[in-house]
C-alpha cells in the first residue's frame, strides 16, 4: 500500500519539492481565494516593499497584483529546506496593459505551521523587461504542464 505523502512539517525532500509545486499551481490560477487558501489566517508577509498580514489582505494583494499583471505565468524551483522552512527561487512573465512584457525573477523564503500553512513569506523580485520574442513561457493560463521545464532546464 502507498502511503500518502505528508504536506505537513517535518518536510523530506519529495515532501518540499512537491509543496512548491502546489503553491506554483495555486498562483498559475490566477485565483486569490484559491491561492490564499495555502497560508494561515494571520499569515505575515513582505512582498518587494508591500508588508501584508493575513489571508483577507493576501487575497486583496493578489486580486490588486493579477488585475496589473496581465498573462501571469510562474515557475517556482525549491533551492533549500529545513524541518518547517523553504526557500524559493522562482521568476514568471507577465505584460502590463500597454503590452510590455517583463520577466520578473526573485526569491522567497517560507515558513510554516504544525498543519502546513505558511505564516510567513519573504519575497524579493526584481523585474526584467523582455520582449515579446524573448519569452519562455508558453503554456497556456493555467498550471504549468508537467513535461514544460523548469526554472534549471530553462537556463533560468
Amino acid at each position: 500500500m502507498v502511503q500518502a505523502l505528508s504536506l505537513v512539517p517535518p518536510f523530506t525532500r519529495e515532501a518540499a519539492e512537491l509543496k512548491v509545486r502546489k503553491a506554483e499551481d495555486g498562483w498559475n490560477s490566477r485565483d486569490p481565494e484559491k491561492a490564499a487558501l495555502g497560508y494561515s489566517l494571520d499569515s505575515v508577509w513582505r512582498n518587494r516593499a508591500e508588508f501584508v498580514t493575513g489571508r483577507a489582505d493576501i487575497v486583496k494583494f493578489l486580486e490588486r497584483k493579477w488585475s496589473r499583471e496581465l498573462e501571469y505565468r510562474l515557475i517556482k524551483e525549491l533551492w533549500a529546506f529545513d524541518t518547517n522552512r523553504i526557500a524559493v527561487r522562482f521568476a514568471y512573465e507577465w505584460h502590463d496593459d500597454s503590452g510590455n512584457w517583463f520577466r520578473s525573477y526573485g526569491n522567497e523564503n517560507w515558513l510554516f505551521d504544525a498543519q502546513g500553512l505558511n505564516v510567513h513569506r519573504y519575497a524579493c523580485i526584481n523585474d526584467l523587461p523582455i520582449k515579446e520574442s524573448e519569452r519562455k513561457y508558453h503554456w497556456p493560463l493555467g498550471r504549468r504542464p508537467d513535461d514544460h521545464p523548469g526554472l534549471s532546464e530553462l537556463g533560468l
